[in-house]
């Protein structure tokens, strides 16, 4: 049997692990898929780079500037997206799907933002948009939440699915760095960009989120929906504090499903520290998925990189091989469901959510102050866990005598506890903004 055809958008990091995973084990890839698969073209940006890069092998390449070419070549039967963005991608991609080639992309950011239509199109011309490469890098969690978990009523998805902001937390953990000190080493270990934005604002967790919620709930992709928020705003006291609580701090993306709908969410939150995922550490990834035939299963490995994500790739190119001459209704639907029994089951407003609460605020050690914080969340019916004070580190004169307060809530409506924020911020024994972090038990 011929092989099959595959032009590559991009030949940066990834792109260029997919040509290397996939001539080493050539032989290994071919005996699964049953034919063999074959870089043929490929778009890049910088020529001379590509050349230096694919050596001897550009005896069976063909390079191009010309992107739109790529996907417009009639010999080609797969289109692997790998440029990133969500522009110039997306136009790339639905040529592509009009054109009837299948597509394998590895950008969460493009199916995030325009999943839905990109999906639609790919259901209407018959064609395949495998996405694997999206989420958590070489772990491959879409198979686990599309096809292996496919009896089960998922419940809730928590996952560390970001690798920088899960170093930089490692870092301040272990080693006691501030944030930005943790972040620099990031960046010079190469674990985050020059301009670090996406990972430590909890933007590219959120779009691998917003996947991974479409899937588990057969909902459309909503990433305008999510709630996100990042680690730049965390101190190391916090760090210090939950871990003396028997917590651990961790940047997780949480979807779950309740009775008033969806929650999806990225932000900072305190695990207890006696859960695997709790222990996840360095640039690793690990997801856990709680069904309710299965109970709850991890999912851990290299959630980036050249080879680990490019793992990911070949993986889709394999599937898309085997799955070419079958029937488009006899394929598993790009987001589990059939896409005619999608639900628009509604995204839960923050303020909506219930959950457990960590609070730490600076406080002037005069008598009075803690009946003044218990009286306010004695008012919104908010009952306390646990309380700690801790005598202030602060080295200004002027500071002498404040303590640190640290409250953990039982669960509670968040708008509840903005409420208490407020109050308790405008006490005039109060000396900071009060910090909130959110926390999951993940029983």
């Amino acid at each position: 049997m011929e092989p099959i055809k595959v032009g590559l958008l991009g030949f940066g990091t990834v792109g260029s692990g997919t040509f290397d995973v996939l001539c080493r084990n050539q032989q290994e890839i071919s005996r699964r898929a049953g034919r063999g698969i074959e870089i043929t073209r490929i778009a890049v940006r910088n020529r001379a780079k590509a050349e230096q890069r694919l050596g001897d092998a550009l005896r069976t390449v063909e390079l191009t500037a010309d992107f739109a070419s790529v996907v417009n070549d009639p010999s080609l039967d797969i289109v692997a997206e790998m440029i990133g963005g969500t522009d110039i991608a997306r136009e790339l991609v639905l040529c592509a799907i009009k054109n009837g080639k299948h597509v394998v992309t590895a950008n969460k950011a493009l199916l995030a933002v325009h999943g839905t239509e990109i999906f639609e199109a790919a259901d209407a011309h018959g064609v395949i948009v495998a996405f694997e490469a999206a989420v958590a890098g070489g772990i491959p969690i879409i198979k686990v939440l599309r096809e292996g978990l496919t009896a089960n009523r998922i419940q809730y998805i928590a996952g560390i699915i970001n690798g920088t902001t899960n170093f930089i937390l490692s870092e301040m953990r272990e080693r006691g760095l501030d944030f930005e000190t943790a972040l620099a080493n990031a960046q010079q270990l190469g674990y985050a960009e020059a301009d670090p934005t996406f990972d430590i604002e909890g933007i590219d967790a959120a779009h691998k989120a917003t996947i991974m919620a479409a899937i588990a709930f057969g909902i459309p992709v909503q990433f305008e929906s999510a709630y996100i928020e990042g680690i730049t705003h965390l101190d190391i006291l916090d760090i210090y504090y939950a871990e003396e609580l028997g917590y651990r701090i961790k940047l997780l993306g949480i979807v779950r499903r309740t009775k008033k709908g969806i929650e999806l969410r990225v932000h900072p939150t305190l695990i207890p520290a006696q859960r695997l995922i709790a222990n996840v550490q360095g640039a690793m990834n690990a997801v856990l998925v709680y069904g309710d035939a299965v109970g709850a299963t991890l999912y851990y490995g290299t959630g980036a990189g050249a080879e680990p994500t490019a793992s990911a790739v070949v993986a889709d190119l394999v599937d898309v091989t085997r799955l070419n001459a079958v029937h488009p209704n006899n394929r598993v639907p790009h987001l589990a469901f059939q896409p005619d029994l999608l639900v628009n089951t509604p995204i839960i407003p923050i303020n909506d959510i219930i959950s457990s609460y960590y609070l730490r605020l600076r406080v002037a050690g005069q008598i009075g102050v803690l009946a003044d914080i218990t009286r306010i969340l004695a008012t919104l019916c908010i009952s306390i866990d646990v309380l700690l004070q801790k005598k202030s580190e602060a080295v200004d004169a002027n500071q002498e005598g404040e303590i640190d307060i640290i409250v953990i809530t039982h669960k509670t409506l968040e708008k509840n506890i903005n409420t208490v924020i407020s109050h308790i911020e405008a006490l005039s024994t109060v000396r900071s903004r009060v910090t909130r972090l959110r926390m999951e038990a993940l029983n």
